[in-house]
């Protein structure tokens, strides 16, 4: 099948193992260990039927493997014929999928199916809007941990669905030294500098990222013999930003520059343009809208 795909996106086993936890919970919240009232009243077990699943507007597409995941949770005899894949660039009209089986299974599974691709798409589908916006621009576009509880890894991957990157996973897989971090640092080890401090990271953990934030172009040149992996530059203005661009390239090329805080679709343009490696933005999981994808009954 030709999918017009913006990009390829695998979905990984731990995304599938946290799928697992929110199906079983979504269902937990509409089942209640019970059943669909209102189906059970109205329809019979032995009725089937046939729904389309449709785009009603222009986007990426993301949550297809949820949705299998859902129908196979339900109802193993639900079955699913899928037009499109994941990171396809889909139009309003399109269909995206079609699902037939027994029609009491199909009216439960609606709104678990809807919840999960509308959410994940409409992430894919800002995350795209943010990357052809800086397309030309080396620098690249990044998630951040602001994402919904229990759905991170899922939204993560729906943001690689969109053409962007993933920052961080958790607390757990890189280190990201932030003004907090300095601040209560200092109080316990006021005369340490801040160039000993990123050595004693480096030192304590050897293999892994070592990030650290800055929002001056002084923390900047204080952090640069510090020989961190990325300098992160908070709310900094375009003219600041250039000047740390500047700064960097002569200093020390090999470190990263990444971009972060009020950053929209308005402004990431110019941001990317500064000549920033990177841009992370805590919207693309905690404010995209969802995407609107209906749940249509063939006759």
């Amino acid at each position: 099948m030709d999918y017009r795909l913006y990009t390829t996106c695998s979905f990984e086993q731990n995304e599938i193992a946290a799928a697992h936890s929110l199906i079983s919970l979504a269902l937990r919240e509409d089942l209640d260990s019970a059943t669909d009232l209102t189906s059970a009243l109205t329809i019979s077990p032995e009725e089937t039927a046939c729904v389309a699943i449709n785009a009603r507007k222009n986007g990426v597409l993301c949550g297809l493997p949820v949705a299998e995941m859902v129908l196979q949770a339900i109802d193993a005899s639900l079955k699913i014929d899928i037009k499109n894949k994941d990171g396809s660039l889909i139009t309003a009209g399109e269909t995206i999928a079609i699902i037939s089986g027994p029609t009491r299974q199909l009216l439960i599974a609606e709104r678990t199916v809807l919840n999960f691709m509308t959410h994940l798409s409409g992430i894919a589908s800002l995350t795209n809007l943010f990357v052809q916006e800086v397309t030309g621009t080396s620098a690249k576009i990044l998630d951040t941990r602001k994402t919904h509880p229990g759905f991170r890894l899922l939204e993560k991957y729906a943001v690689r669905c969109g053409g962007g990157q993933n920052h961080r996973i958790g607390l757990f897989d890189a280190v990201l030294i932030k003004d907090n971090h300095l601040a209560a640092r200092k109080k316990s080890h006021p005369q340490e500098s801040l160039a000993q401090f990123l050595q004693l990271a480096r030192t304590t953990y050897p293999q892994t990222t070592i990030e650290v934030e800055v929002d001056t172009l002084e923390q900047l040149q204080e952090m640069i013999p510090g020989e961190p992996d990325i300098i992160l530059l908070d709310n900094m203005s375009n003219d600041l930003l250039k000047q740390a661009v500047k700064i960097r390239n002569e200093q020390n090329p090999n470190i990263l520059l990444e971009a972060s805080g009020s950053v929209n679709l308005q402004t990431v343009r110019q941001i990317a343009q500064s000549g920033v490696d990177r841009i992370s933005i805590g919207s693309l999981t905690h404010s995209a809208p969802a995407f609107d994808i209906g749940f249509d009954w063939i006759e």
